[in-house]
């Protein structure tokens, strides 16, 4: 926030300075200073967020209203920045069994895709992801809001798609929030069995889950350089921002149960059918899978700090492939 300057005017100068009753000069009050107005780009993705994963979506369960809900506010938000769909449609659906606390059952779920034409490399595709399902509601009536889990993920991808709505990307990009992660990642396993443009032509996948909570250890986590050693020096000399920092690991098989992410979230899709990979999120916190993992838990300038990483890194990777 800005402070405003007490402005020392005369009298003469439109009587700003008040005069005491003897005559000498009163001391001149401090006009509070307005709050310095806040990007449209940063509102623009605290609003996602907010909206994501408000209660009337209902925790965005795969296959119920609030999940229908979540999907037509991102399909909106991609029309409005102007995210054209692939030749095959904007959504991908598909039906495929996965896993409860009950055991299996058989879900019906929607990709969601943009694409966004690169300027260089335009028959290769570098695929953006983020899932925007999460667990629903619970037995006794609990809202699992996900709001870092995985609102954060998809308000981090829609705010890269505005940038490169800004500026183009060298290489050709799909926008795609996935359905079905909570649930075995039935949408990216759909995705990679019936992708919108050859599988070769895939030259990666970036995927976003868990962007906002940095506090945690000030670190954006970054995944699947032990197993693509290549994108490691292009990503290593990005900076800090703010307090968040790229870091690399948990991929290595020093790393074991839950500090190895290689099978943790969409990407592991990706790397089964050997299209490279990164993931990038943030570490474990105490609200995550619960119903306090919520809009109000999440700091500002940290999950702003995080998505223009994000952005940084896959402008990176954008520029450093097929160099």
């Amino acid at each position: 926030m800005r402070h405003a300057r007490l402005l020392a005017l005369s009298s003469a100068l439109g009587g700003v300075l008040l005069l005491s009753a003897c005559g000498g000069l009163a001391p001149a009050e401090t006009v509070p200073a307005a709050p310095a107005p806040v990007p449209a780009a940063h509102a623009r993705l605290m609003e996602d967020v907010r909206i994501l994963s408000a209660d009337d979506m209902q925790g965005r369960d795969t296959g119920a209203p609030g999940g229908e809900r979540a999907r037509a506010y991102i399909v909106g938000r991609l029309e409005a920045l102007g995210v054209a769909p692939p030749p095959m449609g904007r959504l991908q659906p598909w039906e495929m069994q996965g896993r409860t606390r009950a055991g299996p059952k058989t879900f019906n779920g929607v990709n969601i895709i943009g694409l966004i034409p690169g300027t260089r490399v335009t028959d290769r595709y570098i695929v953006v992801t983020a899932h925007y399902d999460h667990v629903g509601v619970n037995a006794e009536g609990q809202v699992f809001n996900g709001a870092d889990d995985n609102a954060s993920g998809v308000a981090t991808m829609l705010a890269l798609a505005a940038d490169l709505k800004r500026q183009a990307p060298e290489h050709s990009v799909m926008i795609v929030a996935l359905d079905g992660e909570e649930h075995g990642l039935l949408g990216a396993r759909h995705f990679v069995e019936a992708p919108p443009a050859p599988l070769e032509s895939i030259a990666m996948n970036l995927n976003f889950d868990m962007t906002a909570r940095a506090e945690t250890d000030g670190r954006l986590w970054v995944t699947g350089t032990y197993q693509n050693p290549a994108f490691r020096p292009i990503l290593e000399g990005i900076p800090a921002n703010g307090a968040v920092a790229l870091a690399f690991g948990k991929d290595t098989p020093q790393d074991t149960g839950q500090d190895n992410w290689v099978e943790s979230s969409d990407h592991a899709a990706f790397h089964r059918a050997q299209v490279p990979f990164l993931y990038l999120g943030v570490n474990y916190h105490p609200d995550y899978h619960r119903p306090s993992d919520d809009f109000e838990r999440i700091t500002p300038s940290v999950f702003i700090s995080a998505t223009e990483l994000s952005i940084a890194a896959f402008r990176a990777l954008d520029a450093g492939l097929d160099r």
